[in-house]
């Protein structure tokens, strides 16, 4: 469904605003949405799995009372977190601190 010639002017006005009052938005935006390449969703599928791996060993040490086998669970939980994070973020982007002047 085509716009109408009007609509469209105004999209391409709203777009000419845009780019002149964040740069860098209308930069991230014309590159593509983040976490298309294979690489971060493997990492956050990653964590996942282990995460979701961790908890089972954590639930088998505590139904079996071996200690070990808990421990080493909540282990894996913790790498597992760790994955999940740092893919997440890898799919978010990096996030912008302003400085102060």
């Amino acid at each position: 469904m085509a716009l109408p010639e009007e609509e469209r002017r105004r999209f391409e006005r709203l777009e000419q605003e845009l780019a002149s009052t964040d740069p860098d938005l209308v930069r991230k935006l014309q590159t593509g949405t983040p976490g298309q390449h294979p690489r971060e969703a493997a990492i956050v599928v990653r964590g996942v799995l282990t995460l979701v791996a961790g908890f089972t060993l954590v639930v088998v040490g505590t139904a079996t009372e071996v200690i070990i086998i808990g421990v080493a669970g909540f282990l894996l939980m913790m790498a597992g977190g760790h994955w999940f994070i740092n893919g997440l973020g890898l799919y978010l982007g990096p996030k912008e601190t302003k400085r102060e002047t």
